[in-house]
């Protein structure tokens, strides 16, 4: 006999016997496994993308000194770059990045042993993404593209006048865009004879593949648990600044863009 319990985001569940929940667990089991499936066939197809060969000189500035793109490699064939949304004269990097790239430190060494590098890459100058490394306590690689044109060149960076227009190109079509930097991971090849290629980018929620927390909250009774808005990720704060560390807070009223979050 079907009782229900207390809502959850909205709606009552039924509570059933041990042998229904097991009968459609396994229906859900199904499509779990047809997306695993396709999961797999997508990454073959990302895989047997065309590649194009990197013609320009970039140059990033880095703790070490200048390096090209070719360095940042790290005698790794396949590197990884996440565009982290921190532009010049902002105070602090992107929350929503930023919650990305705290993922990254634990992962490093297993991406290492894959052949792969990873690197964050920056407009804003060296020494304001220094301070805020130091600040949130990251050990990764993190570059700045500060007078270069990577950011533009890979559509992550637009200027006052296409913002104005109320249409940037992100994400492989024009749109509106509510910051001057827009978040994205990009792959590059580096083979034997030095050569570079960009093999892959991805923007928007594509950038999700960064974010293990999703996928567990994803498992979840609330799941993300949130509101319907443009910037979904409104509750993310700089792990260093939620009010009450390790507790649940309700989502606050939405900002009227993401880049309020960025420089707030």
């Amino acid at each position: 006999m079907n009782t229900t319990i207390s809502e959850v985001n909205n709606v009552n569940h039924p509570v059933v016997s041990r042998d229904r929940w097991i009968a459609e667990r396994k229906a859900l089991l199904t499509h779990e496994k047809e997306l695993t499936s396709l999961r797999d066939q997508i990454a073959q197809e990302r895989r047997a993308l065309p590649w194009v060969r990197i013609e320009k000189n970039y140059v990033f500035d880095g703790l070490e000194g200048p390096r090209s793109l070719v360095d940042l490699f790290e005698g790794r064939h396949q590197l990884l770059v996440q565009h982290f949304m921190f532009g010049p004269g902002w105070e602090q990097g992107c929350p929503s990045c930023s919650f990305m790239a705290d993922h990254i430190d634990g992962m490093n060494v297993h991406l290492a042993h894959r052949d792969i590098t990873f690197v964050a890459v920056s407009r804003a100058p060296l020494a304001d993404i220094e301070r805020f490394r130091q600040r949130m306590n990251w050990q990764f690689k993190w570059m700045s593209s500060h007078d270069s044109g990577f950011n533009r060149d890979f559509g992550v960076s637009f200027t006052q006048e296409e913002l104005a227009t109320g249409e940037v190109y992100y994400n492989y079509q024009k749109g509106f865009f509510p910051a001057e930097e827009a978040p994205g991971i990009s792959v590059f090849y580096k083979d034997d004879a030095g050569e570079v290629f960009h093999t892959y980018s991805t923007f928007g929620r594509g950038v999700e593949v960064m974010m293990g927390a999703y996928m567990l909250m994803d498992l979840t009774p609330k799941g993300r648990d949130e509101r319907d808005v443009f910037y979904k990720m409104e509750w993310v704060r700089h792990h260093d600044r939620y009010e009450h560390q390790g507790r649940f807070e309700p989502a606050p009223e939405a900002k009227a863009a993401a880049c309020e979050h960025c420089k707030a």
